[in-house]
């Protein structure tokens, strides 16, 4: 096929596209009407369900064999001298034009690779696949490709198993692969979700690289409004399987027409809002009499009181402990050293890290992959034993404790994961995964175990209608609250939530963190938020340290850290931060480009 149709004519032509699955009476996508130019990268935005990743699969027939597609999708490649409609096509057509005229990057490049085979081995078969090459003449393509998308060694990656890379450079191979037939479109869905700023900052790099040097046409998912600032030209916003609003991406950060544009960025956290975090954190310390030696054992009853617990299930629950003036958190020199593969060198995830918490205090811990800043929160859970130093919660040393000891303090730990569906027992009710803690740790039982969980869905700001409901039957930003609900459910002293929001679209994410703020404010828990996303860490946390390499490199009050930053890294991680304003974020992309050199 070739690409030589007039260059007036739009690259890809999406008119009156609906498409329904069976069984559903309300179409996914319902007459959506777009077009991407040559060389333009348009981002599809909106919250889960919206349908901005059914509309651009459409693009490349990938929808399953239950979705009735009408409407037309034209692609300006010449076949017989028309461009090709790519709705109702042949397979032989479908396969011609994935890869070899459009590309495709997925949002989860570890799911996207066979684990048992090399890079270099899967890359070379997407070339060959295109093209009639020798496997020598592949070879050479592929490392000519890993340098492309800037890679490093790409002999070494060529070599290398999935599990052997990072995130990031997984996305990147995953880039260099989706560019083996030199497509003149790419289709990228989420492709910076998972990455942390650093690192998401790079890729975003790499595709705007791509844009400018091949001409590259580029179809943008995502929910970071802070990437679409960073990387678009328009924007297309789509709610409920519609298009509400289309508008040059300039244009509709700074005047949007539509009201749910405008929910949209109201409720993207933005760097530099301190007096709405001030705000939240004052509120918590006005409520709970945070981080103060004057907290009372009196105190602590009280606020946990404030949830909405039956007497019952008061009395049934574990009596939390008396407040004391020491911390519930104290880590001191932390070390924790995992032994190398083979003939590697050990990798020392936390190298003398030394942090406290408060009672009642919200403490972000923040920082690139692999800094160990999980590490850090499984250490404190339990899940993982410290090489060294000392690890005190609630008042007791997790090395020197007994297994009694340590079995008790876990039942006033409790921890929220990144990722809600894989910490949900799927054959369970939601009833029965927040009543597990309780029916282990406490005597509810029957009427009483049920009125507690409702209560608790209540909190979360959850129906208790969704007991009997299974957890694939509920969205993800209802299952992370179902989670959050879980870990609560026992009234903890120290919460430690690791990424409890980076999986979840903006709208979504601001419900979380209101249930985080009121459940401060309720239970008055200490809590570790770890997190790479730093505009959600300065709305949530008064203060806040940032993990590099194994060690804490700078600590302080949110506003002075995020505010005036001292340490190169630190000034390098938020200058990698994208903010939802186009003109600001591009200066900020200049000045993280002259920190980066």
């Amino acid at each position: 096929m070739s690409t030589n149709t007039e260059t007036t004519v739009p690259l890809v032509s999406v008119d009156g596209l609906t498409v329904r699955f069976e069984g559903q009476d309300t179409p996914a996508v319902g007459g959506v009407s777009w077009s991407l130019e040559r060389g333009q990268v348009l981002a599809l935005v909106g919250e889960s369900g919206s349908g901005k990743s059914v509309t651009a699969f459409s693009v490349l027939g990938l929808l399953p064999a239950t979705a009735t597609v009408a409407g037309s999708v034209r692609l300006a490649v010449e076949r017989d001298g028309q461009p090709v409609e790519l709705v109702g096509a042949s397979s032989d057509t479908l396969r011609g034009i994935r890869g070899g005229v459009v590309g495709l990057v997925s949002q989860e490049p570890m799911n996207a690779w066979n684990p048992v085979l090399t890079i270099g081995w899967q890359i070379i078969e997407a070339v060959r696949t295109h093209a009639k090459v020798s496997r020598a003449q592949a070879r050479e393509r592929l490392l000519q490709l890993l340098h492309e998308v800037g890679l490093p060694d790409p002999e070494r990656v060529a070599r290398s198993y999935p599990h052997q890379l990072s995130g990031g450079q997984l996305q990147r191979a995953l880039i260099a692969m989706s560019l083996s037939a030199d497509p003149v479109a790419l289709i990228a869905d989420e492709p910076t979700t998972a990455l942390d700023v650093t690192v998401q900052a790079g890729i975003l790099e790499l595709l705007r690289s791509l844009r400018d040097s091949r001409g590259m046409a580029i179809v943008l998912i995502t929910h970071d409004m802070g990437v679409v600032a960073d990387l678009a030209d328009e924007v297309v916003v789509m709610r409920r399987g519609l298009v509400v609003e289309k508008a040059p991406a300039a244009t509709l950060f700074s005047d949007p027409q539509d009201p749910y544009t405008r929910e949209l960025l109201d409720a993207v956290p933005r760097l530099g809002a301190l007096p709405e975090a001030e705000a939240l954190v004052a509120d918590q310390d006005e409520a709970l009499g945070a981080g103060t030696a004057s907290s009372t054992a009196e105190d602590e009853p009280a606020a946990r009181a404030r949830v909405g617990t039956t007497a019952a299930a008061r009395s049934a629950a574990a009596s939390p402990a008396p407040a004391t003036s020491a911390p519930p958190v104290d880590l001191r020199d932390l070390h924790v050293v995992y032994p190398g593969a083979r003939r590697s060198a050990p990798v020392h995830a936390a190298d003398g890290v030394t942090l406290r918490i408060d009672r009642g205090e919200m403490l972000g811990l923040v920082g690139e992959s692999g800094s160990g800043k999980s590490t850090v929160g499984q250490v404190l859970a339990g899940l993982v034993p410290a090489t060294s130093g000392s690890v005190r919660v609630c008042d007791v040393d997790l090395r020197e404790a007994s297994r009694r000891e340590q079995l008790a303090v876990r039942k006033r730990v409790g921890v929220v994961f990144q990722d809600p569906a894989s910490t949900l027992n799927p054959r369970w009710t939601i009833a029965q995964a927040i009543g597990e803690p309780l029916g282990l740790h406490t005597s509810l039982r029957g009427s009483e175990l049920r009125e507690r969980v409702a209560e608790l869905l209540e909190v979360v700001q959850l129906s208790p209608d969704l007991a009997d409901r299974f957890s694939h039957e509920l969205s993800g930003g209802q299952r992370q609250r179902v989670s959050i609900a879980r870990a609560v459910a026992l009234d903890p002293d120290v919460l430690i939530a690791d990424e409890p929001t980076s999986a979840l679209d903006v709208s979504v994410q601001q419900r979380v963190l209101e249930v985080f703020a009121d459940l401060q404010q309720r239970l008055g828990f200490s809590c570790l938020f770890i997190s790479h996303n730093l505009a959600v860490v300065e709305r949530v946390t008064g203060r806040v340290a940032v993990m590099h390499q194994g060690r804490i490199v700078e600590q302080g009050p949110t506003r002075d850290v995020l505010g005036s930053p001292q340490d190169p890294y630190t000034q390098r991680l938020l200058a990698a931060a994208p903010v939802a304003d186009p003109t600001v974020q591009a200066d900020r992309r200049a000045h993280w480009l002259t920190l980066t050199d």
